[in-house]
């Protein structure tokens, strides 16, 4: 079995270069409905992909399993871990917890983290995900859920700064349903949606993506249902040693992704920025010291 770390869904996309047009079809019927697609019997999913069942099997070998049952082993695994709540997660890491510090353990869990992100991201992706936000002509929504709300405000507020023609959606309020009544075609919607994904955030999605709009989703290593929806994905390794998991990758990705719509409309932005620091000033928000 591997680890949380590395999920078929990876092994999967880096072999696609490498796979017949018949197992290329097949990777892709797998991931559309990832993970539950490969849960029932082999022949259901060469039957679901319009392959041959010797297809699935010569596939699964190039994953590097030794046949079906073990690749299905472990798409049951990966879907016992999209599942956990904090109290599991907290059991799985204390039974095999080492002796060293919890900071150092929990730093190289996150640097770990990392390194697999963005080993895994694709870089045309990203930018086409930072020309969207960076449009000012579609209107910016900005979603995100019971704790990554935390990083859509943060995402708002620079954004705020950078460009204007945006809204911060509250999606876990009754009240996410009037946002949509001003989405229109094209509008971008950047929404956060991780492991325990949220139903609300995931109907928001759907009827964003009924009226024609844009998606940039920020998920994890399991992807969020709403990727079958998104323009974009952009997923990020969230295993730490806790009961909760990492958004240190996410944000990592969140303040790219802040860094290059700066830069993308700079011109814009220095004036927006010079533009507040004057109502700063105004207000004497900021402590002076000169």
């Amino acid at each position: 079995m591997s680890d949380e770390s590395d999920t078929i869904s990876d092994r999967i996309q880096g072999k696609l270069d490498d796979l017949t047009r018949a197992e290329r079809q097949l990777a892709l019927s797998i991931l559309e409905n990832y993970p539950a697609s490969g849960l029932g019997p082999l022949a259901e999913l060469a039957e679901r992909a319009n392959v041959s069942v010797p297809t699935v099997a010569r596939m699964v070998q190039k994953l590097g399993y030794n046949g079906y049952p073990e690749f299905q082993a472990e798409l049951r695994e990966e879907l016992g871990a999209i599942a956990k709540g904090p109290i599991a997660k907290h059991e799985t890491w204390a039974g095999a917890a080492p002796l060293e510090h919890i900071l150092n353990r929990f730093t190289d869990a996150v640097i770990d983290n990392i390194r697999n992100t963005l080993a895994h991201i694709d870089p045309d992706a990203f930018d086409a995900a930072c020309a969207l936000v960076a449009d000012q002509k579609r209107h910016l929504y900005i979603v995100g859920g019971r704790i990554t709300h935390t990083l859509a405000d943060y995402l708002f507020m620079h954004m705020q700064m950078i460009r204007p023609n945006l809204t911060h959606v509250q999606s876990t309020s009754n009240a996410w349903p009037h946002y949509l009544l001003n989405a229109d075609e094209g509008d971008v919607f950047v929404i956060f949606d991780v492991r325990r994904y949220e139903n609300n955030t995931l109907k928001l999605a759907e009827m964003a993506r009924a009226r024609g709009a844009k998606i940039v989703l920020f998920t994890d290593q399991w992807r969020s249902p709403i990727h079958r929806l998104a323009d974009v994905s952009l997923t990020s390794r969230i295993i730490v040693p806790s009961a909760w998991d990492s958004l240190a990758t996410t944000m990592l990705l969140v303040e790219s992704m802040i860094s290059a719509v700066q830069t993308l409309n700079w011109d814009d932005t220095k004036d927006r920025m010079e533009a507040l620091e004057e109502i700063f000033d105004k207000t004497k928000l900021f402590r002076k010291f000169t």
